[in-house]
């Protein structure tokens, strides 16, 4: 069953995130104003060795005061596709030049309540090219092996969205599936 949209209005606007009102009408006739978050695209890199191991990140996240293992991941700039965003964010973030930004998956992954879509890139390690420009975005990177991966979910050290999507189905992906 679809939603009618009657119309739709900013209340808040800035660069990261913008809230609208949009006057909706639910296919039993209830017609109400349901709030939407309107963010910019994001890109997510999952970069793997010849030693099949994923580059992460060990960060800080002050909305949840939480500290967990996250890919490189950034907003998709103006004029940019988001694979040139995942490159771009992988250097930035980690120093390593990488080969072809591959298409992995691509998930919504709050499409209920915000039009946010994570475009998640598959890359090889080609070389590193020295400490990350981007200062403030984790304590420090490490090499972890696929095989870690799944415990590391079990114990809740990788929670970020983008980041389960992308190393789930890089999992599903190495496993053939």
């Amino acid at each position: 069953m679809q939603w009618k949209i009657h119309g739709e209005r900013p209340i808040y606007e800035n660069p990261w995130v913008n809230v609208w009102l949009v006057d909706v009408e639910q296919p039993d006739g209830r017609r109400w104003e349901h709030h939407v978050l309107k963010l910019r695209h994001l890109a997510v890199a999952a970069v793997v060795n010849s030693e099949k191991q994923v580059l992460m990140m060990w960060r800080h996240r002050f909305i949840t005061d939480s500290w967990a293992w996250e890919l490189p991941m950034g907003l998709v700039e103006p004029g940019e596709t988001p694979a040139e965003a995942a490159a771009r964010e992988v250097m930035e973030e980690t120093g390593w030049r990488t080969a072809e930004m591959t298409p992995l998956i691509y998930a919504q992954p709050a499409n209920g309540i915000t039009d946010s879509e994570h475009f998640v890139f598959r890359a090889d390690a080609v070389e590193y090219t020295g400490p990350p420009t981007e200062l403030n975005e984790s304590d420090r990177l490490e090499w972890i092996p696929l095989s870690k991966l799944r415990g590391m979910i079990d114990r809740r050290e990788i929670v970020s969205s983008g980041t389960l999507v992308g190393v789930l189905y890089l999992l599903l992906d190495e496993a053939g599936l």
